[in-house]
């Protein structure tokens, strides 16, 4: 259990791992604090963003739309590997989760299978949605796969973390398919090794 780290502590994180951030607009205030607390804070979670294009995708998860505002994530990591910075606080990334998945994560234990949607995943998680049609063919360069490699193990370093402190959509909230064209057990151990 931790305090979320300060905007300024997130960016020096990012930028220690080696990533190249992006700051948009006023994104260390950009939030959705008014809807609730953000924190205690317990692990990542890695999204894809259904879109194409980083400029559109960008915009998307810093405005959000109709149905959900944003922000919609605390950073968009490109296909260029580039970590677009969107907001920081609460963020309308995680959405309703499994409260045994969360307890998993906070003792660092295998996930269950996540079957109930029951837990304020927006409180206690960062969140990072990467840019991808998310349809199983569209392609991940290696340059984007290492900044999400680098992008979890910023914040996990930062907190004292290990890897399995670090989960997909898909792991979190029963129908999510999202990452989709990665194995979330790779690069939890991607993560693993970096850290070590």
């Amino acid at each position: 259990m931790s305090s979320p780290m300060s905007a300024s502590s997130f960016l020096k994180a990012l930028k220690d791992e080696g990533l190249i951030v992006v700051q948009v607009g006023d994104w260390r205030t950009h939030n959705r604090n008014q809807q609730g607390p953000w924190g205690p804070v317990h692990g990542v979670m890695i999204h894809h963003t259904v879109t194409r294009g980083t400029g559109l995708t960008v915009d998307l998860c810093r405005d959000g739309h109709e149905d959900l505002p944003g922000p919609l994530c605390h950073g968009v990591i490109a296909k260029d590997g580039r970590v677009h910075l969107v907001g920081y606080g609460r963020t309308n990334h995680a959405g309703l989760g499994d409260d045994d998945v969360m307890r998993a994560v906070i003792a660092e234990k295998r996930l269950p299978a996540d079957h109930q949607a029951n837990t304020d995943g927006n409180r206690h998680f960062y969140g990072f949605e990467c840019e991808n049609v998310g349809d199983g063919e569209d392609p991940w360069p290696a340059v984007q796969l290492e900044a999400v490699e680098r992008a979890a193990a910023a914040v996990c370093r930062f907190h004292g973390w290990n890897a399995p402190s670090v989960i997909g959509h898909r792991e979190w909230q029963p129908g999510k398919a999202d990452p989709r064209g990665f194995s979330m057990a790779g690069m939890r151990t991607r993560i693993h090794n970096r850290l070590k």
